[in-house]
């Protein structure tokens, strides 16, 4: 029988949908009709199970799951003996405290004795006892930002990302606790052929990523700058040239990283390059 991985990703919510896309885009097609928790891969040898988020990390320690998408925040908060085996670079957020808005809020002592709903205490708890504050911490499941106008905590500690939801609930941030975004976890003792598998896979995730951190790069180039232009277009070895009609143009074809494409371009303008044309590339493979 094929030996397969098993792996368990976020059923709804904020992870779920990147989760999915990541794996399509690796070449991994998920057969999943409506609300099946179990599903097999397309062309991959890959079983997908899809469970709550707070789940997974038990399902991967236990072995149920040799690997899972979750996030970080998730991964600290479960505390499980599980191997954190890259970043994913999708599900950024950040774990933070907020409090009403018209509190007056100068410094982390402001929160001393006082009550924080959240879903993350055991987070929370550590982040207070480094800081050497003492609050009354209120475990909730869901819905923490109601918890102050409702009378139920003077703050709390929850997930934020673009911060609207804080606003809309008439609150502040003020403290940052972690930085997040998914990862991919794994169970500690994969055999070999799992192991295999899993290589393979992350060979494809790598190859996606790096295609959309960078950009193909083809402009015109008058000759007598083309050595000039080269430094600037280091490429994945070096540029590639090709002569033109004219004698004295050649195009030149490179790769750019998406981090330092603007400021490129702006040098390669100051250097005579014309007709500049950026392409988008759909895999990377070096």
């Amino acid at each position: 029988m094929e030996t397969k991985l098993k792996i368990a990703i976020q059923k709804s919510g904020r992870l779920n949908e990147d989760s999915v896309r990541i794996l399509k885009e690796a070449g991994i097609d998920i057969n999943n009709g409506i609300n099946k928790l179990k599903a097999d891969a397309v062309s991959f040898p890959l079983e997908v199970y899809f469970l709550r988020d707070d789940d997974i990390p038990q399902y991967v320690e236990d072995g149920i799951a040799d690997i899972g998408i979750v996030g970080e925040n998730v991964v600290i908060e479960k505390n499980k003996d599980v191997k954190e085996v890259q970043q994913l670079g999708f599900g950024k957020c950040r774990l933070s405290i907020a409090v009403p808005k018209n509190d007056k809020y100068k410094s982390i002592k402001d929160l001393e004795g006082k009550r924080i709903a959240t879903s993350y205490s055991i987070v929370l708890s550590k982040f207070l006892k480094k800081n050497g504050v003492k609050a009354e911490i209120h475990e909730i499941s869901g819905s923490v930002e109601i918890a102050p106008s409702i009378g139920l905590a003077d703050a709390i500690c929850d997930l934020v990302s673009s911060g609207s939801t804080l606003f809309t609930n008439g609150l502040k941030e003020v403290e940052v606790i972690l930085k997040s975004q998914a990862v991919l976890i794994a169970n500690k003792k994969l055999g070999k052929e799992k192991q295999a598998i899993l290589d393979k896979m992350l060979f494809r995730f790598n190859a996606v990523r790096k295609a959309k951190n960078n950009k193909y790069i083809l402009l015109n180039a008058p000759n007598k700058n083309l050595e000039a232009i080269c430094k600037v277009l280091p490429g994945m070895k070096s540029p590639t040239i090709v002569p033109l009609a004219d004698k004295n143009w050649s195009s030149v074809h490179s790769v750019v990283n998406e981090n330092d494409f603007w400021e490129i371009i702006e040098k390669l303008k100051d250097l005579g390059a014309q007709g500049i044309l950026v392409v988008p590339i759909e895999k990377m493979i070096v």
